[in-house]
Formats: C-alpha cells, structure tokens, sequence
C-alpha cells in the first residue's frame, strides 16, 4: 500500500497572545496522497497559513501528529526539520523570493548548495532541466529585474523543483499575477501535477482554486469542507478564451 504523501491527525496549534491563548489549529485531520493537487482555503484567520507553515515544516504542531513522506515530523529537531524542508518539499511564495544580482540559473541551484552529495556539474544540469520544464530555457542567464513577473514565479518554481521534491508547497503563488499570467502559471502547475508531482496550494481566489483537483476550506481552526472539485477548470482551456495572442 502506497502511503500518503502528507498525514496529520488531530493536530493543534496554539500560540500565546498576552495573557490570552488562541488556537490557530483546532485538531484537523488531513491526507494528501501521491500525486493530488490539493488546494487550501480560507479567510484571513481561518488557521490556512498556519497549516502552510506546519507542512512546511516552518513551525511545530502544539499536539497532535504530522507525517511528511512516512516521517513522523513533530520530533525532529532544528537541524533535522531544516534538512526535511531541503530535501522534500518545494516551496513556491507569492513574492517569488529571488535574488535580485543572480541569474535565473544561480537562483535555481541555490537549494542545492547545501547539498554536499551533488556535484557542481550535476547541480548545473539539474538547474537547467528544471528551466526548460518550466519553459525558461532561453532566459537562464537573466537577472529577475529583466523578467516579467510570470517568468520570475516560473524560475521560483524550477527552484523548487531542482531538489525533486516530494510534494510542491505554493503560497498565494497567482497572488501578484494579471489573469493571463496567473492562468499561464496555473497551466504550468496543471502539467506539473499531470507528470506526478504532488502540489498543495494555498489561495484564496476561488477561481485559481477550480485548477486544482481537490478543495480543503478552513474557518476558525477547523476543516468545514474537504471536496473533489467536480467543475475543474483546465488554464490551457481557459486561456483559450482570453483575449490577444497566448505568451
């Protein structure tokens, strides 16, 4: 039996404000399985950012327990969760968290560095395979301030894949994105996800979320709906129907 890619039972986090203390996490269950394209939901304070940051490996449950991969998370030390969050998760922000004098191709070996088992000619060949899956292959010498912003989150997504990941973790990753360009993105993740790769998505649009297979929506601490999107959207599709030439 195939595990799930990510487990959490009855897990809780609280996080002390003066003298009060507020549950930001009220014992949710969750699985994501192999594969899925799972897409996170919720207003602000609905505890959505706070499960980003526990998948992440970013920050600890108060109780309860999280698997990453079959790895039981909430014991792992500092050292130990750091090497979880190079080794198995892609994370994808909203900012895209380039650096600005670095090359598209320096960007994306960045989490490799670390990374004493690979080779610099192995770390150079990787980072140019993740470009060209992201369509960049002919802007791996460019500085992010000469991209557009779709090309800059494409590179901050062939980052996160350089490590071959897991699951891809993405944060509001459309959130400073026009429609074409979000669609184009959401294009992109739709592939991803059709070639294997397992994607949790964190936004709040609800038509970005129609792209994903599967909505969990959270209020206060809780999960009030965990479904199947039976209306998906498919961006190449979509992108069809918008107005001027396709980038």
């Amino acid at each position: 039996m195939v595990q799930p890619t990510i487990r959490i039972e009855q897990l809780t986090r609280s996080f002390k404000m003066g003298d009060e203390i507020v549950k930001a996490l009220k014992g949710i269950d969750l699985r994501i399985e192999q594969g899925e394209f799972v897409t996170i939901m919720g207003t602000s304070g609905s505890g959505k950012s706070t499960l980003l940051n526990i998948l992440g490996c970013l920050d600890q449950p108060s109780s309860g327990d999280y698997f990453l991969d079959g790895v039981s998370v909430k014991d792992l030390d500092k050292n130990e969760l750091a090497t979880i969050r190079n080794t198995k998760i892609g994370f994808i922000f909203q900012s895209y968290n380039l650096l600005a004098r670095t090359s598209a191709i320096e960007n994306v070996e960045l989490p490799l560095l670390y990374n004493p088992a690979i080779s610099a000619e192995e770390r150079r060949q990787r980072a140019v395979d993740a470009l060209k899956k992201v369509g960049l292959e002919t802007r791996m010498g460019h500085m992010p301030s000469q991209l557009s912003g779709g090309q800059q989150q494409r590179v901050a997504i062939a980052r996160s894949l350089v490590n071959q990941p897991v699951i891809l973790l993405a944060d509001e990753a459309t959130g400073n994105l026009d429609t074409r360009t979000s669609y184009e993105v959401m294009n992109l993740f739709q592939e991803l996800n059709e070639h294997g790769i397992t994607i949790g998505f964190v936004t709040h649009e609800e038509d970005i979320a129609r792209f994903s297979k599967r909505t969990v929506v959270l209020r206060d601490g809780n999960i009030i709906k965990d479904n199947i999107v039976s209306d998906r959207l498919w961006a190449k599709a979509e992108l069809n129907k918008l107005p001027g030439p396709i980038d």
